[in-house]
């Protein structure tokens, strides 16, 4: 039985591959500053909720301790160039040294589709020098790079849906950006095959759903799956970044920050097919996923409606 560390555990991703590793019968240690918070996670069987602030190195040693294998997954999609530097370098660098100062070995880092050192953006910029800091850590490290991830809970396809649901019209930036979405649970799935197929240390490797779309096509999918299809106009470099800028200075936060728009200058694809063969699987489409969830609200509409004719 395998005793994991999830640092990162508690975020959206993150849920999943708990309950995906829950389910294979391994022993998981999930650190949050706030375990109260994730008292969800707690009722797995085999999770154990730790109070841990994973920047305190001293805290972070302590807690791997006694355990076989680290599933990093800390990442964030708005903030200052300093906040992307601790959350996707500083961070990595202390989960790195705190390995070595316990002597374990396996790392399986998740990472970000785009990542790339000259990347338009401070998080693809960031992602990559963390990966760089995992590929001379001379650990048995796995870097998985998904595309957008998507699921049930997610607050992508979520968030189109909500807008679309108040929004005549709605601004789109990046509309003809390609994405390659790939499922939450199938990231887990790639996740609990690493760990168990030695083959896949030191590979990178990256994961997308089977099909591409534009940006324009996913938001216009899920106005037909929720029964809110609206006009959709794409925008313009210059007033994206404008959109955005005013979006960040609205109180909480923000939908769209111009780090994510100069994100969405390159697509999110990857040129190389799903690893199946390494990980043994094939990645779900978003069709046959995605209509579960999104279309529940127009399919309970029209029966309401149905039922009134009655």
């Amino acid at each position: 039985m395998q005793r994991i560390v999830l640092i990162g555990g508690s975020g959206f991703v993150g849920r999943h591959i708990a309950e995906m590793l829950s389910r294979h019968g391994m022993q998981l240690t999930i650190a949050s500053r706030r375990p109260e918070r994730i008292k969800a996670l707690s009722t797995l069987p085999g999770v154990t909720l730790a109070a841990c602030d994973v920047h305190d190195s001293a805290a972070l040693t302590q807690l791997m301790a006694g355990h076989d294998a680290v599933i990093s997954m800390v990442g964030i999609l708005h903030g200052s160039h300093r906040a992307f530097e601790v959350a996707h370098v500083e961070l990595v660098e202390k989960i790195v040294h705190a390995m070595k100062q316990t002597g374990i070995r396996r790392l399986i880092h998740i990472s970000a589709l785009g990542a790339d050192a000259h990347g338009p953006s401070d998080y693809q910029q960031t992602k990559a020098r963390g990966e760089r800091v995992i590929t001379q850590s001379h650990l048995a490290w796995t870097i998985l790079r998904p595309s957008v991830v998507f699921a049930h809970d997610d607050a992508f396809l979520n968030m189109f849906a909500r807008l679309l649901a108040v929004l005549p019209v709605l601004p789109l930036a990046g509309a003809d950006t390609y994405f390659a979405p790939v499922w939450a649970d199938d990231v887990a799935r790639a996740v609990a095959a690493c760990l168990d197929r030695p083959a896949s240390i030191g590979q990178t490797l990256e994961l997308t759903g089977p099909h591409r779309y534009r940006l324009r096509e996913l938001v216009a999918y899920v106005g037909e799956l929720t029964g809110h299809p609206r006009t959709l106009i794409g925008l313009p470099d210059s007033l994206a970044m404008l959109q955005a800028g005013v979006m960040e200075c609205l109180p909480g936060p923000a939908l769209i920050s111009r780090d994510n728009v100069k994100s969405l200058r390159v697509d999110n694809v990857s040129l190389e097919p799903f690893p199946s063969a390494l990980l043994g699987f094939c990645p779900s489409a978003l069709e046959a996923v995605a209509q579960q969830w999104l279309g529940e609200d127009e399919r309970n509409t029209r029966l309401a409606r149905w039922r009134e004719r009655e």
